[in-house]
Order: structure tokens, then sequence, then C-alpha cells
């Protein structure tokens, strides 16, 4: 028989134990649509970080005044100080060569008030500098200046969420409101921002001069955070060596611990890189399992198919068939069931990071790469399973097969 002839009859098989191939089908199914959406949620979620991240300034450092780590790609407290004054950043600015600008803030709490509506967002004192060292660029209106924070002047920038909530879709510029008991001057609108790294909403804030939140709102006399942008070409280590020793000298340290933490994004970056890397290898590595187990199945199946299919394997030997040409035979009903299995494992795969993707679940990247590697060793791995049931059939004489049949 030819091969032709061959692939017919083994297409003619597996039609005829439609449970069988379906059974033998599903482990390979459920491991390629596996890999492809596990790996399509991760890569969505690597990237999204690195987005989040870079929305801020790669080159953006920031010292807290509490004491922080780095634990499992976010900033886990342990510790808190009241040390961060504004003389810190006038020490950052001129004793760091490094360091293009810095800005000092301070964050809290805030009930916000227009037109007998109440909402509750948070405040962020911050330098005018601020701005453009995280990158919060005016969608409408503008910005306070030097003079205004100097002045102390009671004026505010809110963010897309709180101007939002706050003035229910009427648009903020110009409006009068007031932040806790205070009176204030809406001058400007920012660009959305988005989430961060622990899913909080940038957007949820309202922007007022460092000086006026301290003395006005708030009443204290230190910071919570200095912002501090990196010069353009200068290693981010480097800048931040730099506002370590700093400030430890501001601080009066000497052989002490430090009472500030210094980070930058590129750490930040790494390690939620890394982290949402990890899940993801580890996630497609029980997808992958699962993808083992139906060449498994493929195997067993197969095996199972030379035993019950005996007396036609003897019929065909008797007639003149080769051992070659039942080698063939069972070798391309393994290899036709895994690719069958690998490309409807591929449309369900695609099918679901559509439904992630639409139902918004999290962002998804299809990971074209991994795919086709999946498909490619899907094809593979029924050629390996079908070897073995392939030999064992041909080696048997037709004398044999008949017999036990």
């Amino acid at each position: 028989m030819n091969w032709l002839a061959n692939s017919a009859l083994s297409v003619s098989v597996l039609a005829g134990h439609r449970l069988r191939t379906a059974l033998s089908l599903s482990g390979i199914v459920i491991g390629v649509a596996s890999v492809i959406i596990m790996l399509a949620v991760g890569m969505g979620a690597e990237r999204k970080i690195v987005e989040r991240i870079e929305a801020m300034g790669t080159n953006l450092i920031v010292v807290t005044a509490e004491q922080t780590r780095l634990n499992g790609g976010k900033l886990r407290r342990i510790g808190s100080a009241k040390t961060l004054k504004k003389g810190d950043v006038r020490a950052i600015v001129a004793q760091c060569p490094s360091v293009k600008r810095a800005a000092g803030a301070i964050k809290r709490s805030i009930i916000v008030r227009y037109q007998g509506n109440t909402v509750k967002t948070t405040l962020v004192g911050l330098e005018p500098d601020g701005f453009a060292i995280c990158k919060l660029m005016p969608d409408q209106g503008g910005t306070y200046s030097q003079t205004e924070e100097r002045s102390r002047r009671r004026v505010a920038v809110f963010a897309p969420t709180a101007a939002k909530n706050a003035f229910e879709g009427a648009d903020p510029v110009g409006k009068a409101v007031r932040l806790g008991r205070q009176p204030f001057r809406v001058i400007g609108l920012t660009s959305p921002k988005g989430t961060d790294l622990n899913g909080t909403d940038q957007d949820d804030k309202v922007f007022v001069p460092l000086r006026t939140a301290m003395r006005r709102l708030v009443n204290v006399d230190y910071m919570d955070t200095i912002f501090a942008q990196a010069a353009d070409g200068v290693p981010l280590a480097q800048a931040e060596a730099e506002i370590r020793a700093a400030l430890r000298k501001q601080h009066r340290l000497g052989e002490r611990a430090d009472d500030f933490s210094v980070y930058n994004q590129l750490d930040l970056i790494r390690l939620q890189k890394g982290t949402a890397r990890s899940l993801t290898l580890l996630i497609g590595s029980v997808a992958a399992l699962a993808w083992l187990v139906g060449g498994v199945g493929i195997l067993a199946v197969m095996l199972m198919s030379v035993r019950e299919r005996r007396s036609e394997i003897g019929l065909r030997r008797a007639l003149g068939a080769r051992a070659g040409d039942v080698r063939y035979q069972f070798v391309f009903e393994a290899v036709l069931l895994a690719s069958v299995g690998a490309l409807s494992g591929l449309f369900v795969g695609l099918l679901g990071v559509w439904l992630t993707h639409l139902i918004g679940w999290g962002p998804v990247l299809i990971p074209w790469t991994a795919t086709l590697v999946a498909l490619g060793a899907s094809v593979l791995l029924g050629l390996l399973c079908g070897v073995y049931p392939a030999l064992k059939a041909s080696r048997l004489s037709p004398v044999e097969a008949l017999n036990l049949s």
C-alpha cells in the first residue's frame, strides 16, 4: 500500500472510534490551551508592570521617611520616622551632582466638599517640580508655581478619579472647593495614570502646594517622601548613593543606621518582572505536565489499539502489506491525533485569551513563539508516542496475529 492509502485508512480508523479519539485528544487540547492562556496572562501582567513603572519615569528615585524593604516585588513597611524635612530636599539638590531635581511630598486622606457633594480622596502636598519628576502632566488648566508654593496659596490640581467623584462629571477647573475646612480654587486636572503596583488608583488624588498642605491642612513640619530625578545618562545606583550620603550627612547619623529608605524604579521593575516570570513559569509547568499526560494518553490508546486490531494487522500482512506499512499507519495515527489535539488546543487557548481580555480579568499578551513551540512539540510528542506501538504492531507475524485474535 502506498502512503496515501495508509493515511486514508488511519483517518477512517480514528473516525470510527470517535469516543476513544476524543479522549486521546483531550489531554493535548487541555495542555496546549493551558500553556497559551497561562503564558498570555503572565506575559501581559509582566508588560503591564513595566508600563506602570515607566509611566512614573525610569530615572525616578524615591526617598521615604519610613524604613521599607522590597519584598515580593512590593514595598513592605518595617518602621516609620519623621525625619525628612524641607532642608533635605535642598541638600540633595546642592550636594548630589547626579540628581537633576528633587521635590518633597506628604500624603494624607482628606474630605472634599463641592456644592453639597462630599467625597473622600487622597491629599498630596507636592512641590512644583514633583509634577515633572513623577510625569504628572496637566490635561486641563495647569499646575502651581514656585511663587504659589512659597506663599502657601490655596490652589489645587485634581487627578481624574478625584475630579469625577467630587464634581460628578463637571469641568473642575476654576471651581471653588473645600479641602477639609479650607477653601481652595481648582487650577488644573492631570492626565490619567491608572493603578500602581499594589492596584491602588493613582488618579484618586488632589495635589496642593507642599507648604500649604503642611501648614494649612496637616499642621506638620516633616515630609513623607522625597522624589528625585536622576540626570540623563547617569546610573541610578550612582545617584542613589549620592542621595544616601547627603541625607546621612544632613541627619548627622554617624555610625547609626539610616532613618530613611531609598529605592529606584529599576529595582521595582526587576523584582516585579522576576515575580511575574516565576509565577508564569510555575503555572506554565503545570500546564506542560497536563500536555505530557496527554501524550501518555495517546501512547496508552495506541497500545490498546494494537491489541484490539490484531486481526486487522494479521489480515493486512497476509494480503501482502509490509511491516513498514503497518508501522507507518500507527505512527501516522499518533501524529494525526497529536496534531489535531494541538490545533484544537490552539483554538481553545486563543479563545480563552480573547475571553480573558474581553471580561477584563487582566492584561494579556499572546506568546506566539511559545505557541509555535507547543504546536511543534505536540507533533513531536505524537511521533514519539507512536513509535513503540507501531514497532509492536509491525513485528506481529500474520499467523500469530490471526491466532491471537
